[in-house]
């Protein structure tokens, strides 16, 4: 499966569409409530983008090799209530399902925060797990984090992955040695708009002194400061000043997008506000890419191994005088 088609639901900025379109894939749909991700997405990637997928027909959507989803996570989230399947926008996950079901791609990988995995005592996991393998699907679940995909964010998200074809054997990607060094992240000049106030400055000093040259600072919920050579995880909903460069300044929505995995060449196309929500929203690329990298891996292996079958079994046959290759016994390999 080196070139692929997938549709791309609850779809935000795109993180599974430039991942996937980075390693041949083709998106035939795309769906997105929220109109200024719908607006960043179709100025990035030239197509329309489709609106609730609750009011969308599966016999609209194309038929395709792949279904990605970064199923909405506030009901999951730390930042959220963690009201799982009790909150309205936890049930949008049935959506896939109900698509799943009608179209039956032979592949879907998807997304949520690292909280799902124990939400409910691991009830809920286990209640996703199920639904899909009852679709017919082989289900594997694991906690991944950005660090180890060579981006500077400590950001861990549970991917679910599937396949219909049950005897695929899929292996997790490899966790890398070394992230991206945050110099290679921050900018060397920004707009004074981006500073914290000097009460908020002298705050996080007198609390917290840094070992790092640069660094990103974290306030956490509770109001403890910590600062690493790289980032918290980014988040929607955070605080103002949830994140700072050295103690002093937030980060820009490039930086944000790059700390993500986003190219330079990504279009900012919203205003710094949505774009915070955009990006702490999104998928991190690496991530995705790296397990759709295996995902095609063991398909084709499973390709390549009918392939060989299908020779092998046409060369075992002996055609001789009077013979009938129709009648030549096949022979299991």
């Amino acid at each position: 499966m080196n070139k692929f088609t997938f549709i791309d639901l609850f779809a935000g900025i795109g993180g599974f569409h430039f991942a996937a379109k980075s390693l041949g894939g083709k998106c035939l749909f795309a769906s997105e409530t929220d109109a200024y991700a719908k607006k960043a997405y179709e100025a990035n990637y030239g197509i329309k983008v489709s609106g609730d997928i609750t009011k969308i027909k599966a016999s609209d959507i194309p038929t395709h090799d792949m279904l990605f989803a970064g199923f909405p996570c506030q009901p999951f989230s730390i930042i959220g209530k963690r009201l799982g399947f009790e909150d309205i926008r936890g049930t949008l996950f049935f959506e896939i399902i109900r698509i799943l079901k009608a179209k039956q791609p032979s592949t879907f990988i998807l997304e949520n925060v690292k909280q799902l995995a124990a939400h409910n005592k691991k009830q809920t996991i286990n209640r996703i797990i199920e639904s899909l393998e009852t679709l017919g699907y082989k289900v594997g679940w694991r906690v991944l984090n950005a660090l180890d995909y060579g981006l500077p964010q400590k950001r861990e998200r549970v991917i679910i992955v599937g396949f219909l074809n049950n005897s695929v054997e899929f292996k997790w990607p490899y966790p890398k040695k070394e992230y991206i060094p945050l110099s290679k992240i921050i900018e060397s000049k920004v707009d004074k708009k981006h500073y914290a106030s000097d009460k908020i400055c002298e705050k996080r000093r007198i609390k917290h002194k840094s070992k790092y040259s640069l660094a990103i600072w974290h306030e956490n919920k509770g109001g403890n400061v910590t600062s690493y050579p790289y980032s918290c995880a980014l988040r929607a909903g955070a605080s103002y000043n949830y994140l700072l460069v050295n103690g002093k300044r937030r980060l820009t929505p490039r930086e944000m997008l790059r700390l993500q995995g986003f190219p330079e060449t990504f279009k900012i196309v919203c205003s710094d506000c949505q774009t915070k929500k955009q990006v702490g929203n999104a998928v991190p690329v690496t991530i995705i890419k790296a397990v759709i990298k295996e995902v095609i891996h063991a398909t084709s292996k499973i390709e390549r191994c009918k392939r060989e079958n299908r020779k092998r079994i046409i060369s075992s046959r002996r055609i001789s005088k009077g013979s009938n290759i129709r009648n030549q016994p096949k022979v299991s390999i």
